[in-house]
């Protein structure tokens, strides 16, 4: 009786364990998934400026796109990649740094 007890609640703390861990890794993958699409959708306003002017077309998308992408990881962490200051920003301020 008493090692089913034992054996009941070493269950319950690995689940709650287990539980802590996947909440507190979630967001850390998230900031990981936003550094990386924010740090894609940049390159590619780079590109397109390069390749085809600031005011081309396909510079408005790839402006948009990143835009999105900062909004998105804002909505999700309230904090935004910076690529090229390389760090994360607090402010809901990037439309000044574009």
């Amino acid at each position: 009786m008493r090692s089913n007890l034992f054996r009941s609640k070493i269950s319950i703390l690995t689940a709650v364990i287990a539980g802590f861990i996947a909440l507190t890794a979630a967001p850390l993958v998230r900031a990981d998934d936003c550094q990386e699409r924010v740090a894609k959708a940049d390159h590619k306003l780079h590109e397109a400026i390069e390749h085809h002017g600031p005011q081309s077309g396909q510079a408005a998308h790839w402006r948009k796109i990143l835009d999105e992408e900062r909004e998105r990881c804002w909505s999700a962490n309230h904090r935004w990649w910076d690529e090229d200051e390389h760090r994360w920003r607090t402010d809901h301020d990037w439309h000044d740094h574009d």
